[in-house]
């Protein structure tokens, strides 16, 4: 067994309780809400250093690129990225994680961790896990509880047999029952007891105690998830699981499928600060508010108010907030959120009373990202769009072809390669060219530099599914878009 640890980062997540910042096509974890970093870039540095090893990432395919493009941001090379079909929550995904960590190093420390926390003590955090490893090659259970500084009932809590000290590091201790999300009543009684911690959601164990656990608890996951390993196909470097037996699993948690029914449990108290920015209420308090209670972001102004978020994200809109109390106000160029605070919970179902009006801003946001990097709609008309598009160095759209839509692209930054049937060109600054309907045609970047370029379409159909696809490097099908 090596020493080392292994960080198995989940990925896969949608924050719908952050819209409309966090949306399904590009959910909190990627986004830079705290810090220089995204949340994802965040956890990943901070589980890297002495006797920490490559990190693991589980994740879904449309954010598989995303993940790759953060990771290698900060120069770190992942052990493997795993592919879930669907979405399958945390069973499913710790089983597969651990299945392949146990093939590729039997007996390994595994260190399961949300991508989407904040943990500004990374050295202490880490040297958290190191104290716990010994429990873990014991073959205990460790999960990590969080001493609690308010009556939260949006987590789940953890009863403790041994009386930590408030806000100190421990020594790992038996775990004597898991709490469900409280009511308020019972997360006041819970915070006065001292007997009680959050539960974080991160697990340190060996793949050979969790996978017995699987064994005994939830045969089945493990069966299923067995199968998709087994099946699973390598793609561009990602392993993508087999959906078929994939699609037979439950959807349910690890706290259901394992934790609670496992009798060699552990708690490692954690006295460091952390949140799992769970809502825009978490932000307000993570982002440190003035001495009225005000946190802005972009172009945001608060006036006679107080206890109170406002969040821009374009410069071209400012965001005035008057004699506001303890509000949450997020003004993007699509979307707007005003909510009180004591409903940052609540925010999930305005997400779905959107979902259910087929509202796009449910899920979508205004700049899509992709492999190649992203574009956003500057314009839409009855028989046009103006898109800008900006590609990454090196990167190539594949080579397509449209039935209903001519394009003109005029290059702003950068040089771009365009190929239109059998010509290519180089197009620099301040040039254009025109892709006529039906034309086979793609663009790179072969520069150093961001290529950015206005993109005008005219057709009797603009949707991004009106592509035909004959090569592409990113190993895409024919009807997925860009």
């Amino acid at each position: 067994m090596t020493a080392d640890i292994h960080p198995v980062l989940l990925c896969g997540g949608s924050g719908t309780r952050l819209w409309p910042l966090s949306r399904k096509s590009y959910p909190k974890q990627f986004v830079r809400l705290i810090g220089d970093d995204s949340l994802f870039q965040a956890s990943a540095r901070r589980l890297q250093g002495a006797g920490f090893a490559a990190p693991g990432v589980i994740t879904a395919s449309d954010f598989r690129f995303i993940v790759v493009e953060q990771l290698a941001a900060l120069e770190i090379a992942p052990a493997d990225i795993l592919i879930e079909p669907a979405a399958r929550n945390t069973a499913a995904a710790i089983c597969a994680a651990a299945l392949t960590l146990e093939a590729r190093s039997p007996g390994a420390l595994m260190l399961v961790a949300p991508s989407d926390h904040v943990i500004p003590d990374a050295v202490r955090f880490r040297a958290a896990v190191t104290a716990a490893a010994p429990a873990a090659r014991d073959g205990r259970l460790v999960t990590f509880g969080i001493h609690p500084n308010r009556a939260e009932t949006g987590y789940g809590w953890l009863e403790l047999t041994t009386r930590p000290d408030a806000g100190a590091d421990a020594l790992p201790q038996p775990l004597r029952s898991f709490v469900e999300k409280p009511d308020i009543a019972t997360a006041e009684r819970l915070l006065a007891g001292g007997m009680h911690l959050w539960n974080a959601g991160i697990f340190l164990f060996s793949t050979t105690t969790i996978l017995a656990a699987f064994a005994r608890h939830a045969p089945d996951t493990l069966t299923r998830t067995r199968a998709a390993v087994d099946g699973a196909e390598r793609d561009l470097g990602f392993t993508r699981l087999a959906p078929g037996p994939w699609a037979d699993l439950d959807n349910i948690s690890i706290d259901y499928a394992v934790m609670e029914r496992a009798d060699n449990l552990t708690v490692m108290p954690y006295g460091g600060a952390w949140s799992d920015l769970g809502d825009w209420q978490a932000v307000w308090r993570e982002k440190t508010p003035d001495a009225d209670g005000i946190v802005t972001t972009g172009p945001a102004m608060a006036i006679a108010s107080t206890n109170t978020l406002l969040h821009a994200t374009s410069d071209a809109q400012q965001l005035v907030g008057i004699g506001l109390h303890d509000i949450i106000a997020v003004a993007m160029p699509d979307a707007v959120l005003i909510a009180h605070k004591d409903r940052a919970q609540d925010v999930k179902l305005a997400v779905q009373a959107l979902k259910a009006r087929q509202v796009p801003q449910a899920e979508t946001l205004p700049r899509d990202y992709r492999p190649w990097g992203w574009y956003e709609s500057l314009v839409v008309g009855p028989r046009f769009q103006v898109k800008r598009i900006t590609v990454h160095p090196g990167a190539a759209l594949s080579l397509q072809s449209h039935h209903h839509r001519a394009e003109h692209w005029i290059v702003v930054e950068g040089t771009a390669k365009v190929t239109v049937d059998d010509t290519v060109t180089l197009i620099s600054e301040n040039q254009s060219i025109f892709i006529p309907l039906g034309a086979v045609h793609r663009m790179e970047n072969p520069g150093k530099v961001p290529l950015t370029l206005i993109e005008v379409q005219t057709g009797t159909y603009l949707g991004e599914d009106d592509i035909i696809r004959y090569e592409d490097v990113y190993a895409r099908g024919p009807g997925a878009r860009g």
